[in-house]
């Protein structure tokens, strides 16, 4: 009779084990849920993984993933969310190697920060969820024909596109006497050519005459800056990455023709441009985690979810840039803050 009840308390003890397993299995993030949404985030225990891939390092990017991590993480509760954050170094063909890694892992999120990271992400997965942030445009960066605002599938996000019109009425205030205006961007980057269109047009209807230069990669950033600057009275840059990450090289060449430069947001202002209509890339950041959280706690559905945008736009002077053109800027410009 003891042998008998010794042997049915070690088939007990067995048994418990088996199912604290099995609990214990299911606690854990990287789960196989459908796109859009995940398990109840109110499990005792449960983490997410993240993935960030982010295109290259510039103010506005590094902005826009800071605001994203600090609100995800305010929204989810610290431990929660582990992020895996890596950056392309302007490379697409590595944003399509940090995605597919992603992709390989079962992450439950993926934010793409820049236009080839939102091409690269959507390529590596059709089921994990997709928020991008700093995309002028979905339509033209996803190819998409009559974008009504909201993507679809496993993909929704923030866009960091200005008022385009407002911006090229801006060239008009700050430069009434221009003639020229020589736009410049990155041919590769989708949403830095849309720009050019729609700028071209306003520019166009408002008398000037638009040129466009166009490079391919940092490498040939200084001699089409310096062929722009040779052919026009001033410059546009949209938000171009590429640009961005090259302001010293544009801001010198700019420099030594005299040739001012207005810009599509405020980190390119800062390093190469005079006046700029922008955004707060850390709060849309922030408008992009927000929604992530939503995601990840089951409350909303990403294939249902529009395109959110900045509210507001502020017009900002580089102070600086503007004395060195002899430029007397408009009172409602607020100085771009500078670090000393």
């Amino acid at each position: 009779m003891k042998k008998k009840m010794m042997k049915l308390m070690a088939l007990l003890a067995t048994c418990a084990l088996i199912v604290g397993a099995l609990a214990a299995c299911g606690s854990s993030g990287g789960s196989d849920a459908p796109a859009g949404s995940a398990a109840d985030s109110g499990a005792a225990g449960q983490t997410f993984t993240v993935g960030i891939c982010q295109l290259v390092q510039h103010p506005a990017l590094d902005s826009a993933t800071q605001g994203f991590r600090d609100a995800l993480t305010e929204e989810m509760g610290e431990g929660v969310v582990e992020f895996d954050e890596q950056n392309a170094s302007g490379d697409s063909a590595t944003c399509a190697t940090i995605c597919n890694g992603f992709a390989s892992d079962n992450v439950d999120l993926i934010m793409a920060n820049a236009t080839p990271a939102l091409q690269a992400a959507a390529a590596s997965t059709a089921t994990i969820p997709i928020l991008g942030t700093s995309i002028s445009t979905y339509g033209a960066a996803l190819n998409i024909d009559n974008f009504d605002g909201t993507v679809g599938g496993n993909i929704s996000g923030t866009s960091d596109l200005a008022p385009l019109d407002q911006q090229a009425a801006m060239v008009k205030e700050i430069f009434p006497d221009a003639k020229t205006v020589g736009i410049m961007y990155c041919s590769s980057e989708a949403n830095s050519v849309y720009q050019a269109d729609e700028m071209e047009k306003y520019l166009t209807d408002m008398g000037m005459t638009v040129n466009r230069y166009t490079f391919s990669d940092s490498n040939d950033v200084s001699l089409v800056t310096q062929e722009a600057c040779d052919g026009n009275d001033v410059l546009y840059i949209p938000t171009d990455n590429t640009a961005a990450s090259c302001t010293d090289a544009i801001d010198a060449v700019a420099k030594q023709a005299k040739t001012p430069i207005v810009a599509g947001e405020e980190g390119l202002c800062t390093g190469c441009g005079i006046v700029t209509l922008t955004i707060d890339y850390y709060e849309l950041g922030r408008i992009t985690g927000q929604m992530a959280a939503k995601i990840l706690k089951g409350e909303a559905d990403i294939s249902t979810m529009p395109i959110e945008y900045f509210p507001n736009t502020t017009k900002k002077v580089n102070t600086a840039n503007a004395e060195f053109y002899g430029l007397t800027i408009p009172d409602d410009y607020v100085a771009i803050e500078t670090e000393e």
